[in-house]
């Protein structure tokens, strides 16, 4: 049976450590509750947890200590933000800059109340950049702030802003979505998000970004976040119907739909066409087909019997060849009579070999 603990909040959760261990607290009893620790291990858990409590003199049962200490967000999520900023350096003055309006959004400037001086102090300076449009700076000032406080969601959407204003989108998609991350409810987040993504090519990350900025800020959201949103979903509407026509024309010009349907069509020749041009309905001699064990024979035919077969492509050029037609008209027999043409002296005849 668990373990019932019971205990009184000494004093508010003023300190650090006192959040973090609600943090903890708030996560042992998520892990129960969600099914990640097992039925065998929930006793040494509450264990545990009165352990942590009665160590840091806090109640996990107090919604506003609890809320204090960690806000909507959790521990988990907290440290999925840590997890993603693991391994990223400090990015150094990039040179140039952009007029871009569409990348040049005035940075956030209003938010929680900073629990580190230090850092806000950075980040104001990173505005002032901004508004000087001197981004490399901004992005050098914000990051300072970041290392002070690496899951303030406006210091990373504001360093965001500035990797977009230097078409540094990548970055700005990294930044804006640890900026999520810590933030959901940070909307400003979402629509720096948006249109990274949208630079980028990815019309539909580009939507769902700013679908999601819509719904954190509710009422329908801002006209800015629909307009946003209005202009991602059309593009993803156009690739959508690019793609179905691309999928329409491949399926016409697919080689098995000429398959025995002549020259050109992609499949095998029609050497019955060929024929006829070649020996004109005459046997050898007057009105069959032509002697096509005469023309295997020659060596020129044979060879260019072989290419066709190869690339049923050159039969079309072959057909639509104004001196093979005119001398095919002219085949009436044995160069005036009905027989075969002479195959050497059109194989040599540079008007044939295009």
């Amino acid at each position: 049976m668990a373990a019932v603990w019971t205990l009184n909040l000494k004093q508010p959760a003023a300190t650090s450590q006192k959040r973090l261990a609600l943090a903890i607290l708030d996560f042992l009893s998520n892990s129960v509750a969600d099914g990640t620790v097992s039925s065998e291990d929930t006793e040494s858990i509450e264990i545990a947890k009165s352990c942590i409590a009665d160590s840091f003199h806090v109640n996990v049962n107090d919604p506003a200590a609890l809320r204090d200490a960690i806000g909507d967000q959790s521990l988990l999520s907290i440290y999925g933000v840590y997890e993603k900023l693991k391994g990223k350096t400090s990015t150094a003055p990039m040179p140039g800059a952009s007029t871009s309006k569409a990348s040049t959004s005035a940075p956030e400037s209003s938010g929680p109340t900073p629990t580190n001086p230090e850092a806000e102090s950075f980040k104001s300076q990173g505005n002032a950049a901004m508004q000087q449009k001197d981004y490399s700076k901004a992005i050098d000032l914000y990051t300072k702030a970041i290392d002070l406080s690496p899951t303030n969601p406006i210091y990373l959407s504001n360093r965001a802003a500035a990797y977009s204003a230097l078409h540094k989108h990548t970055e700005a998609v990294a930044d804006a979505e640890l900026a999520v991350s810590a933030d959901p409810k940070y909307t400003k987040a979402w629509s720096r998000l948006g249109l990274a993504r949208f630079v980028l090519g990815d019309a539909k990350g580009s939507m769902e970004a700013y679908q999601k900025g819509i719904d954190y800020e509710g009422n329908g959201g801002s006209e800015a976040m629909k307009k946003g949103f209005k202009t991602a979903k059309a593009k993803v509407e156009e690739e959508e119907k690019d793609g179905a026509n691309g999928d329409a024309e491949r399926e016409a010009t697919s080689p098995t739909r000429g398959a025995g349907g002549g020259g050109g069509g992609g499949g095998m020749p029609d050497l019955g066409a060929l024929a006829s041009m070649l020996g004109g309905g005459g046997g050898g001699g007057g009105g069959g087909m032509p002697d096509i064990s005469g023309l295997m024979n020659n060596p020129m035919f044979a060879s260019m019997a072989q290419n066709l077969m190869s690339n049923p492509e050159a039969l079309q050029g072959l057909m639509n060849n104004p001196r093979l037609r005119e001398m095919a008209q002219g085949i009436g027999g044995g160069g005036g009579g009905g027989g075969m043409p002479d195959i050497s002296a059109m194989m040599s005849d540079p008007s044939l070999r295009e």
